[in-house]
């Protein structure tokens, strides 16, 4: 098939937005971390996106020691391209959330792309019981929560990346975040091909209209040209609808229990697995397919699994 028709298939694994209680299906421990992985990978995804959660809460955690028990054995059980947060959580600091990544040093990293008000309290009214105290402080305290990323710290995190040979999964959760982005590229700390990642249905950030999609997708195409690869993901039930759209305009798409926890109306999600072969259905049914791991490797240039210390 033309590499044209192959489509990046991201699998979002658990997280650090959603929290135990809402799911017993949400990978906590090291080992259902790499059970959903492996799963989501042979389901079809290309890339894992990974965060590292406290076993025994479930809370989220950036210990590069919560890491290691899963990164070589992800590796090499699958072969995807893996994937390491920097977002961590909203309410860690800029040096919690770069450990793991200045570690590991993968081929791929996140970086949200600007600092941003992150409301998740409103899942309060849904969510009642929580197992944990943790949870409900962590949803009640995004009232007055700015996630922070600031020009310096942008920098600080691209210039180490650039050193590492890491590159970068770029969140832009607003317009905004596709300037701040093409500023960086403008100065050469940025170059592509970029891996835009545009976040749609997050309060705070850009709505899920498919006219929000469409502005997004129009403003990347007229700020970076051919020189990048775009990806969305949908918050919650928006997930599938924005899936298919993107794919429509070419995009790439990311799925999993970090961006949704549901696979239909009042329908929970029972693995990762199940939002990537869903995803690949929907590819399909439009005559696409998903790239495997080396493909999305020439995609987006990375430096291959045998650069990366795990």
């Amino acid at each position: 098939m033309p590499a044209k028709n192959k489509v990046i298939i991201t699998c979002a694994v658990t997280g650090a937005i959603h929290t135990p209680s809402m799911s017993k299906h949400l990978p906590v421990t090291a080992e259902e971390i790499i059970e959903a992985s492996i799963a989501a990978a042979e389901a079809g995804a290309s890339v894992l996106h990974l965060h590292a959660r406290d076993p025994e809460t479930g809370r989220p955690t950036q210990d590069p020691r919560a890491f290691e028990p899963f990164l070589s054995r992800i590796k090499q059980a699958t072969g995807a391209v893996i994937n390491i947060t920097t977002g961590g959580s909203p309410h860690m600091t800029v040096e919690e959330r770069m450990q793991p990544a200045l570690t590991f040093q993968p081929e791929l990293a996140s970086l949200n792309m600007g600092s941003m008000n992150f409301g998740l309290y409103p899942m309060l009214d849904r969510f009642k019981e929580f197992a944990h105290d943790w949870e409900r402080q962590h949803l009640e305290n995004s009232r007055d929560l700015v996630f922070k990323n600031t020009f310096s710290d942008i920098e600080t995190i691209l210039e180490l990346g650039n050193a590492n040979g890491t590159r970068f999964e770029f969140e832009c959760y607003d317009i905004s975040h596709l300037y701040n982005l093409k500023h960086f590229v403008d100065r050469g700390i940025a170059k592509g091909p970029l891996f835009v990642q545009s976040v749609f249905g997050l309060l705070g950030g850009i709505g899920p209209h498919p006219e929000d999609v469409m502005h997004m997708r129009r403003t990347a195409n007229r700020l970076f040209g051919d020189d990048y690869c775009w990806s969305v993901l949908g918050a919650g039930s928006n997930q599938m609808r924005i899936a298919a759209q993107a794919a429509t305009l070419g995009g790439n798409v990311r799925v999993g229990l970090e961006d949704s926890l549901w696979i239909g109306p009042k329908m929970l999600a029972e693995s990762n697995a199940q939002q990537v072969s869903k995803a690949k259905e929907m590819l399909e049914s439009l005559s696409l397919a998903p790239a495997t791991p080396d493909e999305a490797r020439e995609m987006l240039q990375l430096k291959g699994p045998d650069r990366v210390a795990f």
